[in-house]
């Protein structure tokens, strides 16, 4: 006789919860807010909350509705939970103290693996949604020194503040992925000491190769991450043979 299956939860099969801001903006596959991103089921919760900028101005009060809503998705049965927004790491250690599963915030957690991937006189550039408020605070809770990464934003972009920073609904994915990419070669132009480059800004990920294309260097986003994550807490059998 076959063992019996433990039951006890709505649904199943989500390994990867995902924290979302409550903004309603175009999400194209590549992004973290659209599940065919993943070649594995995720799951979503939207904090009501978060429907201004406040999220990337450390706002404080948002603190407690994003661990209701990560508390949620434990219970909801997934192994690890990520966001939307890389200017969430504010809250890695808040948010991950709060549950018994893995909560990774932001691709800004990768920043002390690559520095050690590098050679010792090369840097990390970060390609981020607005770089006046990327400073010290957010280096200092991923826990790497300020000094080796190069920051690059990308407010002044029209195409991104019209469909990113001021929320419009809608998006021109080409505009978006040539500014991007100027921003990257620029990036690189001017520090050439930078050996690799990581997306803060979940929204990015879809211009990855683009970018990768353009610069010739590993191009690291949120979406390298939750891929790493998954593989871990979902491992699979290996085959082949001899």
């Amino acid at each position: 006789m076959s063992p019996l299956v433990q039951g006890g939860r709505n649904t199943y099969g989500e390994a990867i919860g995902v924290i979302m801001i409550n903004k309603a903006k175009a999400r194209i596959p590549g992004d973290v807010g659209n599940a065919t991103t993943f070649d594995f089921p995720v799951t979503y919760r939207v904090v009501q909350e978060a429907s201004t900028d406040t999220h990337r101005r450390a706002d404080p009060s948002l603190l407690e509705p994003f661990i209701d809503a990560a508390k949620d998705l434990e219970k909801a049965g997934v192994k690890a939970i990520t966001t939307c927004c890389g200017f969430l790491a504010f809250y890695q250690r808040e948010i991950a103290d709060a549950v018994s599963i893995p909560v990774f915030t932001s691709s800004l957690l990768l920043l002390p693996l690559i520095f050690r991937m590098l050679r010792s006189d090369e840097k990390i550039g970060v390609i981020t949604a607005e770089a006046p408020f990327l400073d010290k605070r957010y280096f200092e809770r991923v826990g790497i020194d300020e000094n080796l990464v190069v920051v690059a934003g990308m407010e002044k972009e029209p195409e991104f503040k019209r469909a990113v920073l001021d929320d419009e609904p809608s998006l021109d994915p080409e505009k978006l992925r040539d500014e991007l990419v100027r921003v990257a070669v620029n990036l690189v132009k001017e520090h050439p000491e930078v050996g690799a480059i990581v997306l803060e800004c979940t929204q990015l990920p879809p211009y990855a190769k683009a970018v990768q294309e353009a610069v010739h260097l590993p191009v690291f986003d949120i979406v390298t991450l939750t891929n790493m994550v998954y593989s871990a807490v979902v491992r699979k059998d290996f085959s082949g043979f001899m």
